[in-house]
């Protein structure tokens, strides 16, 4: 584990970034079931998911603000107090905190350390697994003489997604008992369980309401952005060199909270975090790519919200898993499971998992169509996706290629079968296929249906109706896997008929989609407004990375030459080539702004898998040389979510990170190109 430390600023640079508005790192925790801990490394509170303790509890109450900061004050031998940062929060001027005089990750959990007048404390933060449970351990590492520690929880029951400035509950109710500290707020809400562990510990009642404080992301995000906090008193410790003192918030029963010293549990999840490094190929076990295998397993939970869900896989003899799209505020995405499938999960010896993700959306299959999302808070999915199934047969082939699970394939493969006949035939939102051509078509006026899915009110950005280039890769891709494992079954005449349906969509697809005066793709055939929409996108790159290309091997040159001078950058691809009159170099401003900005130049990062893909086909043999194009994210683990990858960057330089600060398919795709390049 030596070699996971990851230093992000020392000295100077952490002063420097606690100053710069714009060095405003965060950091973030997860706990296996969706809740998490997330912050910024200065401990500024500049989100409205920014907190100790989102709790993930049954629906319908979804991701639930518990814990939102813990004050943390410092009284010196001479009596001078200090605070530790997070000045909104202590109601204190910037001149009375202490500098970090380091921060870093060690095994992916966070590691604070600061330095006055010979003390030397260090603070450290865990999140139980698969426990609604936060430690936060102070230890002091060196010191003459007594410091005492101040710690003062706040808090806003709260929807995790709900505005700051909503109204608080009319009153919290804080009970004692013993060591015991219990806070209840509303009707309906968990109760949060507080205690801390430690030398001399006392707690003084002094109930206050901060004043409202200026969530400064969400200003710039064009949100609601200051709310208050409210706080029942504080904890204090007198600490000599050698003490550790642990401050433990939790919604789980006292039994659970108690069943586990905090030494014993943060050494339980270096176990675990250890074990997930030993299960992962020897590509992943060192440097950058080990680093990717913890960001991973932020993103594989056991969804405990969907309570009738869980008991249904269980009483099968199965378990339930999915993948969290990306934090903070995505749920699980079909889509971006079956994208971030093979590298969240294949590429770390995850395969059980693996295998139980696959049976869980296999559950979930309507109408030929695996969900698009599951609502925060809410029980049954929406289905308003034209890819999402066709990834599932994608992350089916993946998952058999290494497993040869054969009873997983035998399970799913009557509904992989009725799945391409409803695309046949047709099913919701426009989705079905033209007879004339085999080429499948979507669209439903109001509804965003491939991954370019920005909506804004009434208003659908990229509607892309129509015959779309990824999605008719995807849909050969996925008739020429259904044929090979039907031929496997010795279904040899459902096999045919798929063969056949595959020759005519890639005759058509051959015919129609390439633009003989750009050299490269349409993005769209037969458009809502009439013709062939000939905007230069990524979404082309499929037709040349799927397993089965559609695209005639003679195009794959030319394609890639235009991909590769009008949207490669650094860190993925942009969603639209300069030039174009849609083309927006910065993703900014409010919720309208950044839409019209999120596949209209916005480069993302997960489509640099694809593109490795497709070059890898055009240059056999030198992965090494492939590995290039990854090195720009080895630099980004640094910035934004610090040791994990952003969802998109502005498209000109600097690349600024922006969107989700932790997302599933970056992570997912960049670690698997790093061991397939190996």
């Amino acid at each position: 584990m030596a070699d996971l430390f990851r230093v992000l600023c020392t000295g100077d640079l952490c002063s420097k970034l606690e100053a710069d508005p714009h060095m405003m790192e965060e950091w973030l925790v997860t706990n296996g079931i969706g809740g998490y801990a997330s912050g910024t490394v200065t401990g500024a509170i500049t989100r409205r998911y920014h907190g100790l303790l989102v709790a993930a509890l049954p629906n319908p109450l979804g991701r639930m603000m518990m814990l939102s900061g813990l004050s943390e004050r410092l009284r010196l031998p001479d009596r001078r107090v200090l605070f530790t940062g997070a000045e909104e929060l202590a109601g204190i001027s910037p001149e009375s905190t202490l500098p970090i005089s380091e921060f870093r990750l060690e095994a992916g959990l966070p590691v604070w350390r600061y330095e006055v007048d010979g003390f030397v404390l260090e603070k450290r933060l865990i999140l139980p697994y698969r426990q609604n449970t936060v430690h936060v351990t102070y230890l002091l590492l060196a010191g003459k003489g007594k410091l005492r520690l101040g710690l003062r929880p706040a808090m806003q029951f709260r929807s995790h997604d709900a505005t700051v400035s909503q109204v608080r509950p009319a009153h919290y109710k804080l009970t004692v008992s013993e060591d015991q500290f219990e806070i209840t707020g509303a009707d309906g809400l968990p109760v949060l369980r507080l205690i801390v562990h430690g030398p001399s510990m006392a707690f003084t009642f002094d109930r206050k309401e901060t004043s409202l404080i200026p969530y400064h992301t969400e200003r710039n995000r064009g949100y609601e952005w200051q709310g208050a906090l409210w706080s029942p008193g504080y904890f204090r410790a007198d600490l000599v060199e050698g003490d550790r003192t642990t401050f433990v918030a939790s919604t789980e029963e006292w039994d659970t909270i108690r069943a586990l010293s905090p030494d014993a549990a943060y050494r339980a999840e270096l176990d675990r975090r250890k074990r997930l490094l030993v299960t992962a190929p020897p590509q992943a076990q060192r440097g950058p790519a080990a680093e990717l295998v913890l960001a991973a397993d932020q993103f594989l939970i056991t969804p405990v919200g969907r309570v009738e869900d869980v008991a249904r896989m269980r009483a099968s003899g199965d378990e339930i898993r999915t993948i969290i799209a990306g934090y903070h505020w995505f749920t699980d995405w079909g889509r971006d499971t079956m994208i971030s499938l093979e590298g969240l999960t294949l590429m770390t010896g995850r395969h059980k998992e693996a295998g139980w993700i696959l049976r869980t959306f296999g559950h979930y299959v309507r109408d030929g169509l695996i969900p698009n999302m599951f609502p925060e808070g809410e029980r049954d999915g929406l289905y308003h996706t034209a890819d999402a199934t066709l990834w599932f047969f994608h992350a089916i082939h993946r998952y058999l290629r290494i497993t040869n699970d054969r009873m997983t394939l035998q399970l799913l493969l009557p509904k992989l079968l009725d799945s391409i006949e409803q695309h046949r035939n047709g099913t919701r939102f426009g989705i079905g296929m033209d007879p004339r051509d085999g080429l499948l078509r979507q669209g439903q006026e109001g509804y965003q249906l491939t991954w370019m899915d920005a909506k804004v009110g009434d208003w659908v950005v990229t509607p892309r109706r129509g015959k779309a280039v990824e999605i008719n890769a995807l849909w050969y891709n996925a008739l020429r896997l259904m044929a090979g494992w039907l031929q496997e079954e010795g279904q040899e005449a459902d096999m045919n008929r798929m063969n056949a349906t595959a020759d005519q969509v890639r005759e058509s697809f051959n015919r129609r989609f390439w633009y003989e005066q750009g050299g490269y793709l349409f993005d769209v055939v037969d458009a809502e407004n009439g013709g062939n929409d000939d905007a230069c996108r990524p979404n082309q790159v499929f037709a040349i990375s799927l397993d089965h290309p559609v695209l005639d091997e003679a195009r794959w040159e030319p394609v890639m030459k235009v991909v590769t001078d009008r949207l490669l950058t650094p860190v993925g691809l942009r969603s639209l080539a300069p030039g174009h009159p849609e083309y927006k170099a910065k993703y900014y401003g409010d919720l309208r702004a950044r839409d019209a900005a999120y596949h209209q130049g916005t480069v993302w990062a997960w489509l640099i898998g694809p593109y490795v893909d497709a070059w890898l086909k055009l240059n056999p043999g030198n992965e090494a040389e492939g590995r290039k194009f990854l090195a720009g994210f080895v630099a980004h683990l640094d910035e934004a979510c610090v040791g994990s990858i952003s969802e998109v960057f502005d498209a000109e330089a600097p690349y600024t990170p922006r969107g989700c600060v932790a997302q599933a398919w970056s992570v997912a795709e960049v670690l698997r190109c790093w061991v397939n390049t190996a």
